[in-house]
């Protein structure tokens, strides 16, 4: 006969089992949030925000918006209103967001799609998501002032720019070109974002 203290420990097994396999099948994503700043949105708030919404493995990064979360497997556009939604009612904000699963985030940093093109010393490298491929093509690259817009990799728009007494005049040429409806980060914060990502659920 099977003790009470066997049952317990058998019970507790199966439920961490079948926890992790819920967790395999949840989605990772990343969500970029435009217009933050620790001024209008702080990150304690953006990770309470999106629990409140039902995600889970909530992750944070940097001050400027970034996070990262598992869900269902749900279209990217549906999962975007649904963290705006959960933002506006933890903050009584909105905010624009667009969303990326980890492993498109991954094969982006694999396809390294900088490494085409010879750029100047002490460029940054930044990355526009968008939130679906333009209509009219972009007549590339685009180049004013040490900023150029340089290529279109599927949703995300690839640019580099100097540092200059002018201005962020890549964010003037991007919006210019494609809108406001979009958000950038620099290459090194989508490789972070990715990297945190990528221990989501795990």
């Amino acid at each position: 006969m099977v003790s009470n203290g066997r049952d317990e420990s058998l019970g507790r097994l199966a439920f961490e089992h079948l926890g992790r396999y819920a967790r395999r099948r949840m989605t990772r994503y990343a969500a970029f949030v435009r217009g933050v700043s620790p001024m209008n949105l702080k990150m304690p708030m953006l990770k309470k925000a999106l629990e409140g919404g039902g995600f889970s493995d909530v992750k944070t990064l940097l001050a400027s918006g970034n996070v990262v979360f598992a869900g269902p497997r749900l279209v990217e556009a549906t999962v975007a209103r649904k963290v705006e939604a959960a933002i506006e009612h933890a903050v009584g904000k909105k905010f624009p967001v667009i969303v990326r699963t980890i492993a498109e985030l991954e094969a982006l940093i694999e396809a390294d799609p900088f490494k085409a093109f010879r750029l100047p010393a002490g460029s940054k490298r930044v990355v526009t998501f968008l939130r679906a491929v333009p209509k009219t093509q972009l007549a590339l690259p685009i180049e004013r002032d040490g900023a150029r817009i340089l290529k279109l990799h599927g949703r995300e728009l690839l640019s580099a720019y100097v540092v200059s007494n002018k201005g962020p005049v890549f964010m003037n040429i991007i919006e210019k070109a494609c809108g406001k409806d979009i958000t950038t980060r620099t290459w090194d914060t989508v490789q972070k974002v990715a990297r945190a990502g990528g221990a989501v659920g795990r």
